[in-house]
């Protein structure tokens, strides 16, 4: 059996690894000169900066990456070390009051703000939709509903701006939940050593150890399909024969390959589908500094900032991954998709945000990233994911437009290949 894997991002090269090592041959064909996709290390100024996800897995060495990795034998090692999260509060109340002072509660104690009956409150919806979770609505209209205080907006749309980059108010209240049930199964983040680059580059080498090819620099124009059956793809104007094709370039992008004369009104009705996808957007600024800003090799998620979200330090973690002595710090901030065409004042408001943050810390800017339209934080926004099917028969969809339920960023898309890898292999 032959499977052709279109695209070699963390989703592709995942499955691709799994596949090799379950006795398929295996053809990965990726259009970039290099592997990775928005999951890997960029060499800059003696710093390994990342394409994409910041050196960073959400649920560390105990989440559904980590577990796919020990799976398909990746030798990559994620460390953990306490504290995972960390919130920043001003001393002083006020939206822009860090110049004040700060103090930092541990994640753990984030409904210390909250008023008696709004903890009350708390605890009491905390059991009670583990064991029924909402499903109509999103997160922050629950929250208007049954838990109204500004401390829950803040807190909420600083969490999930830095795992989701998205503002509470376009999470569903369905998604949020399997999250928040996510973060007591399985934990906090922690940071691969070598950064993203060292999974890309082990489960790359698993593929080739088992006999299959990973092409750079070759597009793929076609999914060639025949009675609603995919037989392969094209390259160049060539042809590649499989008996199953898992692309990782999202829904959108699938759709658009799809070479299917007849178009029934069932494949109609997926592209259709796959048209009203939105992608989410984001802005990662990178600093470097010669002590550490944070201090910690956990999130610092900053409720109280103009627009960012969270922050994080890696170099407590992996010292590798900066020059010898220097600090790797790096924020991120969600774009709704109408401010994109204001790219640059969300920017500079980033930056604002930072100077207040780490104020009288001494810190340079090595490289401000932006994340939309074609090079997006995920390529369908979180709780809005198509499944990994597709109405073509051996023909599936995975990576960050095709995460599984309740999986912040790259443990969504673990979880979906899990999901798909059980429908080909059937465990």
């Amino acid at each position: 059996m032959k499977a052709i894997i279109i695209g070699a991002g963390l989703g592709g090269l995942l499955s691709a690894a799994k596949l090799s090592q379950s006795g398929y041959e295996v053809e990965v064909f990726e259009s970039l000169p290099i592997i990775g996709g928005r999951f890997t290390n960029i060499p800059y100024k003696g710093f390994q900066l990342s394409t994409g996800a910041l050196h960073m897995i959400p649920h560390g060495p105990s989440g559904p990456l980590a577990m796919l990795l020990e799976d398909v034998g990746a030798e990559v090692t994620i460390v953990r070390k306490k504290p995972t999260a960390v919130i920043r509060i001003p001393r002083k109340r006020g939206d822009r009051d860090y110049k004040f002072g700060h103090k930092d509660l541990m994640f753990e104690d984030f409904k210390v703000p909250f008023s008696l009956l709004n903890r009350i409150k708390l605890a009491f919806y905390i059991i009670t939709t583990r064991k029924k979770p909402p499903k109509e609505g999103s997160f922050a209209q629950w929250c208007s509903k049954h838990i109204e205080q500004e401390w829950t907006h803040r807190i909420s749309d600083s969490f999930f701006g830095w795992a989701l980059s998205l503002r509470s108010s376009d999470v569903p209240v369905e998604e949020a939940f399997e999250i928040i049930e996510n973060l007591y199964r399985y934990g906090g983040s922690g940071v691969p050593l070598g950064g993203c680059k060292a999974i890309t580059d082990a489960l790359a080498d698993i593929v080739h150890a088992n006999g299959g090819k990973v092409h750079t620099s070759a597009e793929v124009t076609k999914i060639v399909v025949d009675n609603g059956k995919a037989k392969g793809i094209a390259v160049d104007g060539q042809e590649h024969n499989a008996d199953l094709v898992i692309s990782d370039i999202g829904h959108s992008a699938t759709a658009i390959l799809l070479d299917d004369g007849t178009k029934s009104t069932e494949i109609q009705k997926y592209i259709d589908r796959t048209k009203n996808l939105k992608p989410s957007a984001g802005i990662k600024i990178c600093l470097c500094s010669d002590k550490p800003l944070v201090g910690h090799g956990g999130v610092l998620l900053t409720p109280y900032a103009q627009r960012i979200n969270g922050i994080n330090e890696v170099t407590n973690i992996d010292p590798d991954l900066a020059p010898t002595g220097k600090h790797l710090t790096m924020s991120h901030q969600c774009v709704r998709l109408e401010d994109l065409d204001r790219l640059e004042e969300e920017i500079d408001l980033g930056l604002s945000d930072l100077k207040y943050i780490f104020a009288g810390k001494e810190y340079e800017v090595l490289l401000i990233q932006s994340y939309s339209n074609g090079w997006p934080v995920n390529r369908s926004s979180s709780g809005t994911d198509l499944n990994n099917m597709t109405p073509i028969s051996d023909l599936y969809v995975v990576g960050d437009g095709a995460k599984g339920k309740g999986g912040i960023e790259v443990e969504g898309v673990a979880l979906g290949v899990m999901h798909t890898m059980e429908e080909i292999l059937g465990y």
